[in-house]
């Protein structure tokens, strides 16, 4: 059974920065893509940033120049270095990854901006 597990979530004031990452462990699944993508309270949940088995990544606007997410293949790992954060990144952030028939998703890390 594959599992995705994300940590770095918590609380950081404007214009701070997080890194979250998320690992991927379980039955050697490889996959094609991987991602973050987050849920405020009342909205749907959106696209932050995508990566590639091959590197090409794909970032919302919203967090375009702000935001880098990276991987790490033999490990199964991708991260989010987020910078100059905003109150209104403030979200639940989950992880996906893409296997060329099958997606998994984590349960969520917390990420609240705030002073």
């Amino acid at each position: 059974q594959t599992q995705l597990v994300e940590s770095g979530g918590g609380l950081v004031q404007p214009g701070g920065s997080l890194r979250l990452s998320c690992v991927a462990s379980g039955s050697g699944f490889s996959f094609v893509a991987m991602g973050w993508y987050r849920q405020a309270p009342g909205k749907q949940r959106e696209l932050v940033a995508t990566i590639t088995r091959i590197g090409s990544w794909n970032y919302a606007d919203s967090v375009k120049g702000r935001f880098a997410i990276s991987s790490d293949n033999a490990k199964n790992t991708v991260y989010l270095q987020m910078n100059s954060l905003k109150p209104e990144d403030t979200a639940v952030y989950y992880c996906k990854g893409d296997g060329m028939y099958t997606s998994y998703w984590g349960q969520g890390t917390q990420v609240t901006v705030s002073s």
